[in-house]
């Protein structure tokens, strides 16, 4: 007994156009780390009344803690 597949794959459900367009047009701010961490290897974000704790790590990799 042999299986068929469809001919053509299932739709994947895009977004919508307006979401893609409004993206095109507001550029990303790009900050880098180094400028945002100064000298130091860690900072306390305040937002929505919680503190975050962003840390730079032993392997160099950015960690956001809450």
């Amino acid at each position: 007994m042999t299986t068929t597949l469809p001919a053509t794959p299932p739709a994947i459900a895009a977004r919508p156009a307006h979401t893609a367009s409004a993206q095109a047009l507001t550029p990303v701010k790009r900050v880098s780390s180094a400028g945002l961490m100064e000298s130091g290897r860690e900072l306390e974000i305040e937002h929505a009344g919680r503190i975050y704790r962003l840390r730079i790590t032993q392997l160099n990799k950015l960690i956001l803690t809450a």
